[in-house]
């Protein structure tokens, strides 16, 4: 349970460290930040264990969640740009 709580502080912590480290309008609030800093943890490790930095059934730590999230951020952006007709 432990565990749960702190991926939630963690990831509440790397989604507005990544909302900082890019700036503009995004929508949502604290829940999408503290998603986007667990999804990016997500991301973190699965990116760390396919280039070898993680070993199986290691995570990745503060860090590795921001820059996880902060990829989730750019990309989010990328697709949800506005068109213009």
């Amino acid at each position: 349970m432990f565990s749960f709580i702190g991926a939630i502080i963690i990831g509440g912590l790397a989604g507005l460290v990544a909302k900082f480290l890019t700036p503009g309008r995004d929508p949502g609030g604290f829940i999408i930040t503290v998603l986007l800093g667990i999804a990016g943890a997500m991301v973190a490790t699965f990116l760390g264990q396919a280039l070898g930095w993680y070993r199986e059934g290691e995570s990745a730590g503060f860090i590795g969640a921001v820059v996880g999230a902060v990829i989730i951020l750019l990309v989010y952006r990328a697709v949800a740009r506005p068109r213009i007709n």
